[in-house]
C-alpha cells in the first residue's frame, strides 16, 4: 500500500521494537521469558529515531531492549543518552559490550531490572514492547514518574483509557516470526500534566472585566468543566492537555474563544486567548 512519511516512521519504528520481542513482566513475581528476538536493519532504527525527532537533550529508556540497538543508536547517531531495561542477561551483556565498543558507555547502559521497580524519571522519550497486561500494570507508573510531555511509544498494545497523538495500523512481513501475522500496531501518548481542580483567571476585558473562576475536571489527556463568567457558568469545550499544554474552547456573550495556556505547578501561564475579533493573553492561579 501506500503510505506517508510520518506513516513510514511509523514502519521503521515497529520493526525497530521487533528487535527486542514482546516482553512479559508481573508485578512482584519472577520475569517472563521473552517471546522471539528478531533484529532490525540498523538503516530502520536510525529511521524511525529521525522521525520521532530524537536529539543530544533527549533521554531515551527502551523497555525490553533486545540487544540495545535502539539506545545505542540514538546515543551514537543522535547524541542522545539513556538506559535499556531487559530481562535477558544475555543480550543486556551483550549490549553492554556494544556500549562499549562504539564509544557510548559513558552515555548509555543496559540492566537487568524489574520495570516495576526501575526508576524512569529521567526518559524525555520512553519506549516499550511488552505484553499487554504489562503494559497496562505500569499505567499508574507512566503517570507518576514521568514528566509531562514525555513520549510514549508502545508498539502493538495500547495503554487502555488514554487517548494516543498518533495511532498508526501496518503490515510487516517479518512480525510473522513474532505472532503468525503481519498486523503491526504502534501508539504514540504523551504524558500529561495535571490541572488543578479549580483555578482564578484573568482574561481579556472582552472575554470578563472580572477574575473568571474555572472549575475543571480531567480524564487523562482531555479536561471538561465549567467556567463562572459575569455571573453565569459557561461549559469548558474541547478541553485537551498536550503535555504541559492546555486548549479548549468558552461561548461567551455569543462569541467563541479558543484559550491556550501551559500548566505549570499551580498556576496556567503563558496564556492565549483569540475570537471574537480579540486577541490577548490570560493566566489563571490555584483557587481560594
Amino acid at each position: 500500500m501506500s503510505i506517508g512519511r510520518s506513516a513510514l516512521g511509523f514502519l521503521a519504528l515497529a520493526a525497530a521494537l521487533a528487535a527486542g520481542g514482546a516482553h512479559g513482566q508481573a508485578k512482584d513475581k519472577a520475569p517472563i521469558d521473552a517471546g522471539p528476538y528478531v533484529p532490525s536493519p540498523q538503516s530502520v532504527v536510525a529511521d524511525m529515531l529521525k522521525i520521532a525527532d530524537i536529539g543530544p537533550k533527549d533521554f531515551v529508556i527502551d523497555l525490553g531492549s533486545g540487544d540495545g540497538r535502539i539506545v545505542l543508536t540514538a546515543a551514537k547517531v543522535f547524541g542522545a543518552s539513556g538506559f535499556g531495561v531487559e530481562i535477558k542477561d544475555n543480550l543486556v551483556k551483550e549490549s553492554n559490550e556494544a556500549a562499549r565498543l562504539q564509544g557510548v558507555a559513558d552515555r548509555v547502559k543496559f540492566i537487568t531490572a524489574d520495570l516495576f521497580k526501575t526508576d524512569i524519571s529521567r526518559a524525555t522519550v520512553l519506549t516499550m514492547y511488552l505484553l499487554p497486561n504489562t503494559v497496562n500494570m505500569l499505567k499508574d507508573k507512566l503517570l507518576t514518574e514521568l514528566r509531562p510531555g514525555t513520549k510514549i511509544l508502545s508498539h502493538d498494545y495500547p495503554l487502555s483509557g488514554w487517548i494516543p497523538e498518533r495511532y498508526v495500523q501496518m503490515d510487516l512481513e517479518d512480525k510473522i516470526a513474532i505472532s503468525g501475522v503481519t498486523t503491526t500496531l504502534i501508539y504514540l501518548y504523551m504524558v500529561p500534566a495535571k490541572v488543578a481542580p479549580a483555578y482564578t483567571a484573568a482574561m481579556p476585558a472582552a472575554v470578563s472585566r472580572e477574575p473568571v473562576r474555572l472549575n475543571l475536571r480531567q480524564q487523562l489527556t482531555r479536561v471538561s468543566g465549567m467556567a463562572r463568567v459575569g455571573g453565569r457558568d459557561v461549559s469548558v469545550e474541547d478541553g485537551k492537555l498536550r503535555g504541559e499544554r492546555l486548549s479548549f474552547r468558552l461561548g461567551v456573550g455569543g462569541r467563541s474563544y479558543e484559550f491556550s495556556g501551559t500548566v505549570k505547578d499551580n498556576a496556567i501561564v503563558d496564556g492565549t486567548v483569540a475570537g471574537g475579533g480579540t486577541k490577548g493573553s490570560w493566566t489563571a492561579a490555584l483557587a481560594k
